[in-house]
């Protein structure tokens, strides 16, 4: 797979645009932050020759160019394409943050590949983030494989690490996740680590020497074959295990040698189908060096045993009404249905849109139909709009290099699509499609905003939907009764970026507020109240008396107004402008500032006068007796409660449960989920969640989800309503 001679394609070829999808390769890198996905990027691209020796591309920039913002956040914020080409094959490297605030970035990427590079320290290991992530692709059976990294590190052991692997990624078949080659150490330094200098092919028994800064083969000294032979034999029977040709393992049992080439086909099918998955050594180049070590085998396998974009199955399509869609073969000549994984600015260019093709060929200043829906909840309107594209490009670090046009299966940037944001479908405008979203992690930390100052307040609008448009994990809302501007994001990294991007994007300072929840008022037992208001100025008066019963009701209720004057004390033509001020002064509550609910409100007498009662004056009145009512009675204030559901590793359980309580939530249940996971259930006050998507990370590893949905407003103790009140008043 990765053992025989290659040339890396010089200036002239670099990352060209594909000629067919089956010379595509779409990978994205996955891993925690600090595994090294940015530097075996750059590794690759320098192997590649996409990149000299300083990590230079020939018009400037390099792979790691980061914004100012990736600079001071000192980790990856985005998702970012390399192109590189090898042996004829255009691969698109798709780098991913591995920040968990970040996850939107790394579903774009799994969206937009084909294939996965899951890459892991020696010196940290496989977290349950990691481990959740190759679940969700194992569930859409998207090929992968494991590449580690790290290897100069003191106490890195590539024999332990694949163990660790085959324990984190095999499931029921470890023996699915084996190694394809092993490292050949060199001397022992003074500090007794022996640098790794090589690699040694377990198939075909080769050494690959990288001593020398240049990939090298030789035939290995005889008495290093028996080191491997029981890594060599593990590796055959499992991918013998995978074969397609049943007779193999009967034959190789029967003691039948199998030929390599054999081996090797087998095993590129079973990578390429998503049953087999190799582990990998990688590092960087050594300074003056132009191959880093493992650079060329893992070139080869994503050449020769990851799927082309044909290979892949397409995501399902409908029509913009609907109805489903037959999506044909990845073909350059079909109907247009295009993709936007990412939104970005660039300050020269503007507005930049990162779409996957999955079927037809773009043009630079074709016409497109611009297709998006789903998103309403996070800000993102619903629009079917035809619109002009720009110039297309092929990103390279900060720069962009220019085509004329991307076939089925490639990726590549449109410029100049106003109205297209990540998750829309460009189609044919005669023929509009709509792929369906992929699933988006709910922003579920609130960041309530206000602008700086009259300035930011004319631009915090245009901002924030700019903003928004480019990240569909945040969520903008307007809360009508709190009336606060709250950005819903995925954690504290992600709320830093959103008001770093703010500010220096789009030149709007806000000013980071206390996230207040709806709270509610009720009557915690009857009260009666008078309103009266008589007033005299010469001319018409204005006269209207009402007295009013107030009862409260069960959950849900909402606010009941009942008519029971009798004898024509009020005249009926004002009884609807006693319930209009009723509702008008229950909206803006009583006691504390926020709106009434789940009472009933009964007008059982009043006063008119035949000349200066009004509807105004009955209006006033009613509100005035719904206030004397709340000031003699006593009110409860009433919480948000919502119903969580945490899904979290077994062994985290207790803590989290632990937690809850804390939190003054009431447990209702658990359930065993798969791969060793419990769903947890209980109802928590929201005012105790405010900021659970950190704390529930920081309590699991990164290992628990959880989402929420509001269930109900319930009465808060005492002591809780207490300080309410007091920081209410102090604000």
């Amino acid at each position: 797979m990765g053992d025989k001679a290659h040339t890396h394609p010089g200036a002239a070829g670099r990352a060209r645009a594909a000629d067919h999808p089956a010379a595509v390769r779409n990978v994205v890198l996955v891993g925690p932050s600090g595994s090294g996905k940015t530097t075996l990027v750059e590794a690759l691209a320098l192997t590649a020759g996409a990149v000299n020796r300083a990590g230079r591309v020939e018009d400037g920039g390099t792979v790691s160019d980061y914004d100012d913002i990736e600079h001071r956040q000192q980790r990856s914020v985005q998702l970012s394409l390399v192109p590189v080409e090898w042996d004829g094959i255009k691969i698109n490297l798709l780098d991913t943050p591995g920040y968990a605030d970040f996850v939107g970035e790394l579903r774009a990427g799994l969206r937009a590949a084909d294939a996965a590079l899951f890459v892991v320290s020696a010196s940290d290991g496989v977290d349950g983030s990691t481990r959740m992530v190759w679940d969700e692709c194992a569930a859409v059976g998207m090929p992968r494989a494991i590449v580690v990294t790290h290897l100069e590190a003191a106490r890195a052991d590539f024999t332990e690490m694949t163990r660790v692997c085959a324990r984190a990624f095999g499931g029921d078949d470890p023996d699915a996740v084996l190694p394809l080659y092993l490292p050949l150490h060199g001397p022992e330094g003074p500090d007794g680590h022996a640098p790794v200098t090589g690699l040694i092919g377990l198939l075909t028994q080769k050494l690959f020497d990288y001593s020398s800064g240049e990939r090298e083969e030789h035939e290995p000294d005889p008495d290093r074959l028996p080191l491997i032979e029981e890594a060599r034999n593990r590796l055959i029977e499992g991918i013998i295990a995978e074969s397609e040709d049943e007779t193999l393992m009967e034959r190789y049992l029967g003691g039948e040698q199998c030929d390599v080439e054999t081996l090797v086909g087998d095993l590129e099918k079973a990578v390429a189908r998503g049953a087999f998955f190799p582990v990998l050594a990688a590092a960087p180049a050594a300074e003056g060096a132009r191959q880093g070590l493992g650079t060329v085998e893992l070139l080869g396998l994503v050449t020769a045993g990851f799927p082309s974009p044909p290979e892949h199955d397409a995501p399902r399509v409908t029509t913009v009404d609907g109805a489903p869609r037959e999506l044909g073969p990845c073909d350059p000549g079909a109907p247009l249905v295009a993709e936007v994984v990412k939104t970005s600015s660039d300050p020269y260019v503007g507005r930049l849109s990162l779409v996957r093709l999955f079927s037809g060929t773009l043009r630079a200043d074709q016409t497109v139909h611009v297709s998006g829906h789903g998103l309403a909840d996070r800000g993102h309107e619903d629009h079917d709009v035809d619109e002009r594209i720009g110039a297309l490009s092929t990103p390279f670090g900060k720069q962009q290099r220019p085509v004329s046009h991307v076939i089925a299966g490639d990726l590549a940037c449109v410029a100049k699509l106003g109205r297209a944001e990540t998750g829309d479908t460009l189609s044919a405008k005669d023929d509009p499609l709509l792929v369906e979203p992929w699933e988006m992690p709910d922003p579920l930390l609130p960041l309530a905003i206000q602008a700086h100052s009259k300035p930011d307040e004319d631009k915090l609008s245009q901002g924030l939907a700019r903003l928004v448009a480019e990240d569909p994990t945040m969520r903008l809302e307007h809360n009508q009764d709190t009336h606060q501007v709250v950005l819903w994001c995925l954690g504290e990294a992600h709320a830093d970026v959103a008001l770093e991007r703010l500010r220096s994007r789009y030149g709007v300072q806000v000013d980071v507020v206390a996230h207040r929840v709806p709270l509610r008022e009720t009557f915690a037992g009857r009260a009666s109240g008078r309103g009266r208001h008589v007033k005299q100025s010469g001319g018409h008066g204005q006269f209207a008396i009402c007295e009013i019963d107030v009862e409260p009701l069960p959950g849900g209720s909402g606010i009941e107004f009942v008519d029971r004057v009798v004898g024509g004390a009020v005249p009926r033509q004002f009884i609807p402008s006693v319930e209009k001020g009723v509702r008008t002064q229950a909206a803006k509550g009583v006691a504390a500032g926020h709106p009434l609910i789940d009472v009933r409100v009964t007008l059982r007498d009043g006063k008119a006068h035949s000349v200066d009662s009004s509807d105004a004056a009955f209006q006033t009145a009613g509100a005035l007796a719904l206030r004397e009512a709340a000031a003699d009675a006593r009110i409860n204030l009433l919480e948000p409660v919502a119903e969580v559901s945490v899904l979290v590793g077994d062994d985290y359980v207790g803590p989290v449960m632990s937690d809850l309580s804390g939190r003054r939530g009431r447990v209702l249940g658990t359930e065993q989920s798969a791969g060793g996971r419990t769903l947890v259930r209980a109802e928590v006050p929201e005012i105790e969640i405010g900021r659970y998507s950190v704390d529930l990370r920081a309590l699991s590893h990164g290992t628990a989800r959880f989402s929420r949905r509001y269930v109900r407003h319930e009465p808060m103790p005492a002591q809780v309503a207490e300080r309410v009140r007091e920081e209410a008043l102090s604000a």
